[in-house]
């Protein structure tokens, strides 16, 4: 549910668009920027959440874009554009060896495993393959909309680039543990239990 918390803004998005664009991209700012103050004050480091930052900037472009042209074209690439900078954001965190997925994990993880190679590295498997789910879903939901296929397919698609991966990461860190064990001690003979 850690994860939840990161991408509450762009449920809220989702949410509150069918009021008008423009009133999604409000309220996704708002709700972000009191998420990262919240943070803030509970103590969390700011310096390593490319996910929180890159979604403000996400929403506050969108936000003068959406007031500004609130008839543009753009509006109807919402769930591909949301997709793709999420897709962004995520590729990137990866490339500056910052996967978002960290800042989250480092909620639920004890300290003393943050800076581990094992820690790191679930975390960038995991950031990637949230990457890829919202890179799929971005040129999907371009598909969606280019050939005006509706919310019957973009909601499944859009609830698919959210469930599979956050399913992929509440399992993988235990497989991902239990195989380092099983190496650690095979690597050990003394470490094997009878």
């Amino acid at each position: 549910m850690g994860y939840l918390r990161s991408f509450i803004p762009w449920l809220v998005f989702a949410g509150v668009a069918s009021f008008g664009w423009q009133w999604g991209a409000l309220a996704a700012l708002v709700v972000s920027m009191g998420l990262l103050v919240a943070d803030r004050a509970a103590g969390f480091a700011l310096e390593s959440r490319l996910l929180e930052y890159g979604t403000i900037v996400f929403f506050a472009a969108l936000t003068v874009l959406a007031f500004v042209q609130p008839h543009s074209d753009l509006q109807n690439y919402g769930a591909a554009l949301s997709m793709g900078w999420l897709a962004l954001i995520s590729w990137l965190s990866i490339a500056v060896r910052r996967p978002f997925t960290m800042a989250i994990a480092r909620r639920m993880a004890p300290p003393e495993v943050w800076h581990t190679p094992l820690f790191r590295r679930i975390n960038v498997v995991i950031t990637a393959a949230w990457a890829l789910s919202f890179t799929l879903g971005a040129a999907a939901q371009v598909v969606v909309t280019a050939e005006h296929l509706g919310l019957f397919v973009s909601i499944p698609i859009q609830i698919a680039g959210f469930v599979l991966p956050a399913r992929f990461t509440a399992s993988y860190p235990d497989r991902a543990r239990a195989r380092f064990l099983r190496e650690q001690s095979g690597a050990q003979p003394g470490l094997q239990e009878a």
